[in-house]
């Protein structure tokens, strides 16, 4: 669902002919936060986990149980991991399908990979990790902090007061209107990773490069952003 509406947004802000080409950024801060919205309320028996960096700052934060009725152990954080790239894949190519008329028609292989993955504005691979890095901090840390104004901690939408799954939306587009211009914030390991293995398996019409060269980036930093926020969460938010 995270990608399906998320990559889809982009595709229709992008892609040629589409209905909504050319509506820019902010329309896509919105259309992810949407997504994010919907991905989380599907998601709820695991806690509304889709992205990695929430995982394992949950795990960094120490605490017990990911969801009701799931403890944190190194099985079930495995399956977490795995089922956020499997899930992140098949939204990929379910958006491919969608607007599939449409990668045929453009010429750009560069808007087509901008689709499935992020891309920097400037590519200095040190401080692309450092903006990836401070934005996951700043959804991860967000979100374990609301998670305990109610005193319940954890990410289950639940348990998340006054934020719940609509406000993890708008954190969502607050954090790209103001930290996503560097990098296109990925600030979710699979959302970006999965997608991009896509690009490079589907039979896209003048796709170009997956640019493998760039692909570690949205991944190292959303993790090194996640454990942070956990760690510190887990010192000034003891009840997480």
């Amino acid at each position: 669902m995270l990608l399906l509406l998320g990559g889809g947004v982009v595709a229709n802000a992008i892609l040629t002919k589409t209905k909504g080409n050319g509506q820019g950024f902010l329309f896509i801060n919105w259309g992810w936060g949407i997504a994010v919205f919907a991905g989380v309320l599907v998601s709820y028996k695991s806690g509304g986990h889709l992205n990695p960096a929430v995982t394992l700052g949950l795990l960094a934060s120490g605490s017990d149980t990911y969801a009701a009725g799931v403890e944190v152990t190194a099985a079930s954080t495995v399956v977490y991991l795995a089922a956020e790239l499997v899930g992140a894949m098949i939204g990929a190519v379910l958006c491919w399908l969608a607007y599939k008329d449409h990668f045929d028609e453009e010429p750009d292989p560069a808007l087509k990979l901008a689709v499935f993955s992020t891309g920097p504005g400037i590519r200095n691979y040190a401080m692309n990790v450092v903006t990836e890095a401070i934005a996951t901090f700043v959804l991860v840390f967000v979100i374990l902090g609301a998670g305990n104004f109610t005193g319940a901690g954890g990410t289950d939408p639940a348990n998340l007061g006054w934020l719940g799954a609509f406000g993890v939306a708008v954190l969502i587009v607050g954090i790209g209107a103001s930290l996503g211009g560097p990098t296109g914030y990925a600030i979710n390991p699979t959302r970006d990773l999965g997608p991009r293995i896509v690009h490079a398996i589907l039979p896209i019409k003048g796709k170009g490069s997956s640019d493998w060269g760039y692909s570690w980036v949205p991944v190292v930093g959303p993790i090194i952003g996640g454990v942070l926020a956990g760690l510190l969460a887990g010192v000034l938010l003891p009840a997480v």
